[in-house]
């Protein structure tokens, strides 16, 4: 049997003790820091596009313009929970992954569904809105659109990189006209550019209520995959501690029945303010 020497012994040590370092500096290194970093910054950083009323919109309030709505509602409670700054972040909607991939903002809400190819990329809270899809329409084309052939030539506008989209080309026969924003296509709609705007329920409504003498909601019957009809909060897949708070809150307001209530605010604020441009 070879003998170990002191020499030896000690050049073994030197190596388990290397190795040991290595091993603890890839530990913290793939350490799930999400939440501490948002409290050490003091301020969480949320995406969204908003151009969606009531779930994110803009305001004029006492001379300022400023985001709000009902995902924003939602964000300042999670902000809440966590004791930090909520900082908002307004960009189009197709960029919003690239933005939270790139660590530009800390989470996304902005109406966005979990749907099957974006939770290749992202990480999803559990859901707090399930929708429908409705093609809107002017008022006087109330009648023009019963059926899936109607549609047929008709210009149908949907927001880009959206589940409207993909639902626009599946299931009508129109020439499918995309923009960054959803207000930039129902203004289209108006002027007659466009023949109709594939949107949410919500939203539907909530131009059907503001603008009752404007627009209408087709006939035409869309349907919304299982899929792709829930709204949630998205994060990035490493930051699992901040997801988890993400649910944590979300739980409670559905639970002590706020999330019902921040929806009918967030509805409030735009009756009292509208929407600015």
């Amino acid at each position: 049997m070879k003998k170990w020497t002191k020499k030896g012994w000690l050049v073994s040590m030197s190596l388990l003790m290397v190795l040991s370092i290595g091993l603890a500096g890839c530990g913290s290194s793939n350490a799930d820091n999400s939440v501490k970093k948002i409290k050490d910054k003091k301020t969480l950083v949320i995406g969204t596009s908003a151009d969606y009323a009531p779930f994110e919109f803009p305001i004029v309030k006492n001379g300022k313009k400023q985001i709000t709505g009902y995902d924003i509602l939602i964000a300042k409670q999670i902000g809440k929970d966590m004791g930090v700054k909520v900082k908002i972040e307004n960009t189009e909607f197709s960029s919003l992954i690239s933005d939270l991939k790139g660590n530009k903002v800390d989470l996304i809400l902005s109406g966005m569904t979990s749907t099957p190819a974006r939770k290749k990329q992202v990480a999803f809270s559990k859901s707090y809105y399930t929708v429908k899809n409705y093609l809107l329409v002017k008022k006087a084309d109330a009648n023009k659109y019963n059926t899936v052939a109607d549609t047929k030539g008709a210009q149908i506008g949907a927001q880009q990189a959206s589940v409207q989209e993909q639902i626009a080309k599946k299931q009508t026969k129109g020439d499918i006209v995309t923009e960054g924003l959803v207000t930039s296509l129902t203004t289209e709609l108006q002027q007659g550019k466009l023949d109709g705007v594939v949107v949410e329920s919500e939203i539907a409504d909530n131009y059907l209520k503001n603008y009752p003498d404007k627009y209408v909601k087709a006939k035409v019957k869309l349907t919304t995959p299982a899929s792709q009809s829930h709204i949630n909060v998205a994060g990035r897949k490493g930051d699992k501690k901040l997801m988890k708070q993400v649910n944590k809150t979300i739980t409670k307001l559905q639970k002590n029945g706020d999330m019902q209530k921040l929806l009918n605010q967030a509805e409030k604020i735009q009756t009292k303010y509208g929407t600015a441009k």
